[in-house]
């Protein structure tokens, strides 16, 4: 059932035309940056998109201006486990398996999972209630078994349905903002 949806999803991105995808990003930014759980983040968490996933780029490069550390995952396929590093450019990336970008271990430090003050959790579609269908590693679900502070996934709004399959591992995130509003999953 998740990889039915998950295709479906993909389908659905892989129509959204550049500017269409340029303006929605830009008005999920403004809404990221106007949320308060954002600005008092000193620490962010956050993922080096790729394809048709939310740009992340112009967030990285406004926490850094505005002072923030900026950690990305960096992800182990043996053990399917990942840690998050900070980068304070986009020279600290190198490129690994599937083409994702990642921090180069020798130049980064690692982040603990205490210290990140908002999380920033990818997926391809998400349920009103908070839960994700990611893409289809479980590193997230693992990782967020760790992780104490506000979890907020940015999404195009026929990304956010109703409800979705879930299992017993899955953990919801606290918050979705699409360019149409900021969702409170569970109080």
């Amino acid at each position: 059932m998740k990889t039915f949806i998950r295709e479906q999803m993909r389908e659905r991105l892989r129509q959204l035309t550049p500017e269409a995808k340029r303006a929605y990003d830009g008005q999920i930014a403004a809404r990221l940056y106007a949320f308060p759980v954002w600005q008092r983040a000193t620490t962010v968490a956050l993922t080096i998109s790729k394809g048709q996933e939310i740009n992340t780029t112009p967030l990285i490069e406004n926490a850094w201006k505005e002072g923030k550390i900026v950690c990305v995952p960096k992800c182990y396929p043996t053990t399917k486990t990942m840690t998050f590093r900070a980068i304070r450019s986009f020279d600290q990336l190198e490129t690994v398996y599937f083409g994702l970008s990642e921090p180069i271990e020798a130049v980064t430090d690692e982040i603990a999972p205490e210290a990140i003050d908002v999380m920033i959790v990818p997926g391809i579609c998400f349920s009103i209630d908070g839960y994700r269908i990611g893409y289809g590693g479980g590193y997230y679900d693992r990782y967020l078994q760790q992780v104490k502070s506000p979890t907020v996934s940015l999404a195009y709004p026929f990304q956010v349905m109703e409800q979705l399959p879930i299992e017993p591992h899955d953990i919801p995130v606290d918050y979705i903002i699409t360019n149409e509003k900021v969702i409170v999953c569970h109080e």
